[in-house]
């Protein structure tokens, strides 16, 4: 059931009907059962791999409250982290390492005859694996009591809206809203339809129309060359942030309007000053999470430059190999903690230079942004390209080869109306509050045009098929 499609705004209609006639204290009831019901429309079955992870952590989580051993709470957290890291791997990852070592074996000619899985990749196991396990390490940690309700944990991993792409939620924020009994507020309701059209807009304007360019560049790398390359690698960009921000503002305003307040998974990435800066505002969500549980747990920056230089990179290569199973994700993942790592080294060096040239703030901005920009639009080649070798033909087309190309405009034309309208608006967003706060503050009037204007431009400007998101794949 994707969020671009009459039949989900259908399904959230009919559960937020219900939610506000049923008794407030059967509410989570309601939403356990549409969750289940949401995810199960792609695989009934995968929905056993959700519950058995709920039930892992559940149980762990209520043991390691009733223990003071650090033996066994160790022993615990290794079985959740067994458990829930097992089923991913094997899920997601078994394929690539078999394939990989078989690689290698037959470079050494040393035998290997394991076959891989014949399975399909669960919808959104690296969101529900990564949000049950930060609840567990916390309940480890003792920042956090264990749940004691089954009902409402389960609740907190499945929840519908964020299930299969995020954000990904802390227990500290979503399960105490989970046990509240929210009353109707129209301000806040509304809020959340604006969220989820500009979600839709997004998505069905931007991207989608995007897309169409980009999988004809990148689904038939050969029959192009630099000019071709460089303008999808461009379109990519902003097509991979409107599809996945705009799932993200269809997922928050989803939950809005059932009165739960979701995290903030994207601030303007393409405006950050440095890379440091792009993870600050690109998929928060992810990007705390492996500071909070493997950055900082690795070290940190508490050792020195090298080891600091050393987690970076350790880092940043599982959040690559996190986003796919393939060794294009690894490298996309090894040029950002390499370009973290060297942003840290450098830091002093490039603060005298800046000071001896005396470069203006506006021009030093306008260089930061631009090479910032760039630097992410590079690696996104990896992340796009299908094979490691399409991605180096690829880099070396813009290089080296600008032919005349053929370009077939309109994709392109439709796209970048939506980008000029995106930009407008997040430029002007970047000044104050959040779009659906400040079209609440204005008069009646601007803010209903804003509604008529992203309908009809969703209606007329959006593309039809109803596209699946990019990251529904991981």
């Amino acid at each position: 059931m994707l969020f671009n499609s009459l039949l989900y705004i259908a399904f959230l209609i009919a559960v937020c009907g219900l939610y506000y006639v049923a008794p407030p204290r059967n509410r989570w009831l309601l939403l356990l059962v549409a969750s289940y019901a949401f995810y199960m429309c792609w695989n009934a079955f995968y929905v056993v791999l959700i519950i058995a992870s709920t039930l892992v952590d559940y149980t762990v989580a209520l043991m390691l409250g009733r223990t003071e051993s650090m033996f066994r709470r160790k022993l615990l957290v290794g079985a959740s982290l067994l458990a829930n890291l097992g089923l991913l791997f094997v899920f997601k990852y078994w394929n690539f390492f078999n394939q990989s070592v078989a690689e290698l074996c037959d470079a050494l000619a040393i035998p290997w005859s394991v076959p891989n899985l014949n399975v399909l990749l669960p919808v959104g196991i690296s969101f529900y694996t990564f949000q049950t396990l930060s609840y567990t390490i916390d309940v480890y940690r003792k920042q956090l009591q264990p749940e004691q309700h089954l009902g409402r944990f389960a609740l907190y991993v499945s929840f519908f809206p964020q299930l299969v792409a995020g954000p990904i939620e802390r227990a500290q924020r979503l399960l105490p809203q989970l046990r509240v009994e929210p009353t109707f507020n129209a301000d806040v309701f509304l809020s959340g339809v604006l969220l989820i059209m500009w979600g839709l807009f997004k998505k069905t304007v931007i991207a989608d129309r995007l897309s169409v360019y980009v999988d004809a560049v990148y689904g038939n790398v050969p029959d192009h060359n630099g000019l071709t390359y460089l303008l999808a690698t461009y379109a990519f960009a902003f097509q991979i942030y409107c599809d996945f921000s705009g799932y993200t503002d269809i997922a928050i305003g989803s939950a809005r309007i059932l009165g739960i307040d979701l995290m903030s998974n994207f601030r303007s990435p393409y405006f950050s000053r440095d890379l440091q800066d792009f993870w600050r505002r690109w998929h928060i969500s992810l990007s705390s999470w492996l500071r909070d549980y493997l950055y900082i747990p690795l070290g940190g920056n508490r050792f020195g430059s090298l080891r600091t230089h050393i987690n970076l990179m350790v880092t940043m290569l599982l959040g690559g190999l996190w986003h796919g199973a393939s060794w294009n994700f690894v490298i996309w993942g090894a040029l950002h903690g390499g370009g973290l790592a060297l942003l840290k080294a450098t830091r002093a060096f490039r603060e005298r230079i800046v000071a001896w040239l005396q470069i203006p703030e506006p021009l030093l901005l306008a260089a930061q942004l631009t090479a910032t920009f760039h630097f992410v639009c590079l690696t996104w080649i990896f992340f796009r390209a299908a094979t490691l070798s399409e991605a180096v033909q690829i880099l070396r087309g813009i290089a080296m080869h600008w032919e005349s190309p053929y370009i077939e405009a309109l994709p392109l034309a439709h796209g970048l109306v939506g980008i000029a309208v995106l930009l407008l608006v997040e430029l002007y967003l970047s000044f104050g509050n959040r779009l659906e706060v400040r079209l609440l503050r204005s008069p009646t009037m601007p803010r209903w045009v804003a509604y008529y204007a992203l309908f009809f431009a969703i209606a007329l400007l959006g593309a039809e098929g109803g596209r699946q998101f990019i990251y529904f794949q991981f």
